[in-house]
């Protein structure tokens, strides 16, 4: 199994792959990450394809070819497990032959083909809860994968939709996921969210990442999801809720020391 209970699962990279020099950048912070804090089992994780932007102007990323080339080269020159997501079940052969890891979109996570397409595979499969699931729902599909013998299961909370334009995060979820028998993951940065809020893109608010993540732990997640970039300001996709690189070491230590002392 790729999951440790022994350690915290992160999964970690830039929401875009981006660039050979994103990639290569964050994959070096990964690493420091990896050498000072043996506690982490470290995923990198990166999109080839931002299929489900507000606006048809928004950029997309590398597309699927060259976005796994540059998973492949993080994977062969960092030793990182690496994992992407699908939008499509065409895409789901390809990105098994590089990826450790394949993640379902919260948006598609009751396309049964979808599941069963990538539970198929033999990799990993890390479905997000759709913003609009109850935590009790994921049983369901969760299910599904398990029927499609999916070799090992992650469950990802990304927040729940709150009114307009705002997500919130049940912090019951992870002990009621938990139930359903498969590790429980946060995704703090998609959480603080703010969908549709920047004028034909989402905005965010990633001052609240930090006491999320550190409740989420509190609560019982086994592991974080966190997006990060060397300059988020300028990124393609999700630049408001990133965490800036500089700051991904710090954020980690203070999550660490929750996860000791809950465990």
């Amino acid at each position: 199994m790729l999951f440790d209970p022994k350690k915290l699962l992160l999964i970690a990279g830039p929401c875009s792959l981006e660039n050979e020099r994103v990639c290569r950048t964050v994959a070096e912070a990964l690493v420091y990450l990896r050498r000072t804090r043996p506690e982490l089992n470290i995923v990198f994780k990166g999109s080839f394809d931002k299929a489900n932007r507000t606006s048809l102007a928004g950029e997309r990323g590398t597309g699927l070819e060259a976005g796994l080339a540059l998973l492949a080269m993080v994977g062969k020159d960092y030793g990182f497990p690496v994992l992407t997501d699908v939008h499509e079940t065409a895409q789901v052969p390809a990105v098994a032959a590089v990826c450790n890891v394949i993640q379902i979109p919260a948006f598609l996570c009751r396309q049964t083909d979808l599941l069963l397409a990538a539970a198929k595979t033999g990799r990993v499969v890390n479905v997000k809860k759709g913003q609009f699931l109850s935590p009790h729902e994921m049983q369901f599909v969760t299910a599904k994968l398990r029927e499609g013998k999916a070799r090992e299961i992650w469950q990802t909370e990304r927040g729940t939709t709150f009114g307009y334009q705002n997500l919130v995060v049940d912090m019951r979820s992870f002990a009621i996921m938990r139930q359903n028998g498969f590790p429980t993951v946060f995704d703090a940065t998609h959480s603080v969210q703010l969908p549709g809020a920047g004028g034909g893109k989402s905005s965010g608010q990633r001052e609240f990442v930090p006491p999320l993540a550190r409740a989420a732990i509190a609560a019982g997640a086994d592991g974080l999801f966190i997006e990060t970039h060397p300059d988020p300001a300028h990124a393609i996709s999700d630049g408001p809720n990133m965490i800036p690189l500089a700051e991904l070491g710090a954020l980690i230590g203070s999550c660490l020391a929750v996860w000791r002392a809950v465990r």
